[in-house]
């Protein structure tokens, strides 16, 4: 018996040094451990907006678009712009399959043709009949009958020319031409397809010439006017622009409660500008109490987002990411509003080397 005993105490002395190492090896809330490796991170400081300030999203739009379309049916038998290309006015765009127009314009010359005929013809026997009727050869009633053909193949070669105007007007529907220079945005139909009145085919934007269309509130409506100056800021082509409002719409029955204002952009700050773009348009008023607090604002992306809670990453005293909860108000183009948990410029991480967790090492950039 004691020869058994010791073969089995080793063995168990090795179970528990094995136990030993592998429970080291864990952490006890059983995730792995977070590396200690020093994260280099970007700080800010949380901006403060003017309580006499008012800021929107909009976008930036061609100050001129046409819908280029027809006013007659037919297949369309040749496109010749594609999206994207740059066109000069009076450029062809696309036709239409126009041999009834044709027709027409033919059967309207023709009938051009008789009526001028006619009309020499007339003007001829009302001019003999005046020289009869002053040699007496001719009654009174006689010239009034060849007056009234006359004037009636006068008349009738002014309808043949309108009717040749018509044609020509549905001929030119039928080889569609850029009313402006600007820029091919969309392509609505291909060559083949059946073209009706009023659909349109392509979209045409004017180049170099831009305005913002942003949207207020029935609060904020009230305090703006037409000529008031305001800042764009356009994130796409990382560029401010001054600019100032054209444009108020004093009814929002169709915009969802919302008011529509436009601004210019000057001509000499188009280069370079997408329209599409969505713009940050701050526009300063003046109210009866502007020393009042503000609004505290940070990034949008600097947000960490935790189940129903929301926070940022600030640096404590010993050089370590710390975890800050927040209380959020309303979105203000690429920044938030923050109610409460963090103070006009106090200091933010707003972008790290690496994932951020509470309490890992930082060092400032």
């Amino acid at each position: 018996m004691k020869k058994i005993h010791a073969h089995i105490v080793p063995a168990v002395a090795i179970v528990l040094a094995t136990t030993s190492i592998f429970g080291c090896s864990s952490h006890p809330s059983g995730q792995p451990v977070r590396s200690d490796s020093t994260l280099t991170v970007t700080l800010s400081k949380a901006t403060t907006s003017n309580a006499g300030e008012i800021n929107l999203s909009g976008q930036l739009v061609s100050a001129q678009t046409a819908s280029i379309s027809t006013r007659v049916m037919g297949y369309i038998t040749a496109i010749r712009v594609k999206v994207g290309d740059k066109v000069e006015r009076g450029q062809p765009l696309a036709n239409i399959a126009s041999q009834d127009i044709a027709a027409k314009r033919a059967q309207a010359d023709a009938a051009l043709t008789q009526a001028v005929a006619a009309l020499e013809s007339a003007k001829k026997d009302y001019e003999r009949y005046k020289i009869l009727f002053s040699q007496q050869s001719a009654s009174q009633k006689e010239l009034d009958n060849m007056t009234l053909q006359y004037r009636s193949a006068q008349a009738q070669v002014a309808a043949a020319k309108e009717m040749r105007k018509e044609a020509d007007a549905n001929m030119a529907y039928a080889n569609l031409n850029a009313p402006f220079s600007g820029i091919i945005t969309q392509k609505m139909a291909d060559a083949g397809s059946m073209a009706s009145p009023g659909m349109p085919i392509l979209m045409l934007e004017r180049t170099g010439s831009y305005q913002v269309n942003a949207y207020a509130t029935e609060s904020q409506i009230s305090m703006l006017r037409t000529g008031m100056a305001l800042t764009v800021a356009i994130g796409s082509a990382n560029k401010t622009l001054n600019a100032a409002i054209s444009e108020i719409s004093r009814s929002a029955e169709n915009t969802g409660g919302q008011y529509l204002i436009k601004a210019n952009i000057p001509d000499n700050e188009a280069a370079g500008l997408f329209p599409g773009s969505y713009v940050n348009v701050s526009i300063p008023v003046k109210t009866k109490s502007n020393s009042a607090g503000g609004q505290v604002l940070v990034p949008i992306s600097a947000i960490v987002h935790q189940d129903e809670l929301n926070g940022i990453y600030t640096v404590s005293n010993d050089n370590r990411a710390m975890l800050r909860w927040l209380r959020l108000g309303k979105i203000q183009g690429d920044k938030v509003e923050v109610l409460s948990g963090l103070s006009s410029n106090d200091a933010f991480i707003s972008s790290a080397d690496g994932r951020l967790y509470n309490g890992a090492p930082v060092k400032v950039k």
